[in-house]
């Protein structure tokens, strides 16, 4: 039996967040998720990465079309504001009580998300290059 890519990484027990490398948004949300996650649950991927292009490839995703952060746990993939709000539920409060939207329909979360989302270069920027880890970050980000 082949083991797979999650195994191969030892993320087994981990969620991984890609997200657009050059967006200042996506960067300073990482940023966010990082101080508010002590137990180092999440494992962070740009999309324009060698482990972004491999779940990029896995789950089918067009980069052209992908305006959100993504978030693979399980072996599944979610996006948009479900994405946002299952990483919000593993912060420390009070972040995590974000996660009670979660009965409202996506497509009624989604709303707001997509309008942030189509503007964030606009109203956030974007880089140059891609966000680089701190050394202290470094063994959060996949390769």
């Amino acid at each position: 039996m082949n083991a797979s890519f999650h195994e191969l990484m030892g993320l087994e027990n981990n969620g991984i967040i890609l997200f657009d490398g050059v967006c200042n948004l996506c960067n300073n949300s990482v940023d966010f998720v990082i101080s508010r996650d002590p137990e180092r649950y999440f494992r962070y991927a740009s999309l324009q990465s060698e482990s972004g292009a491999y779940y990029v490839h896995k789950f089918k995703i067009d980069t052209r079309k992908v305006d959100s952060v993504l978030l693979v746990k399980n072996d599944k993939i979610y996006q948009k504001s479900t994405a946002a709000l299952r990483i919000a539920r593993k912060l420390k409060s009070p972040v995590k009580l974000l996660y009670v939207f979660i009965v409202v329909p996506p497509f009624i979360r989604n709303i707001v998300y997509d309008f942030i989302a189509r503007n964030r270069y606009r109203w956030f920027g974007k880089r140059e290059t891609c966000r680089l880890p701190t050394n202290e970050e470094r063994d959060m980000f996949l390769p």
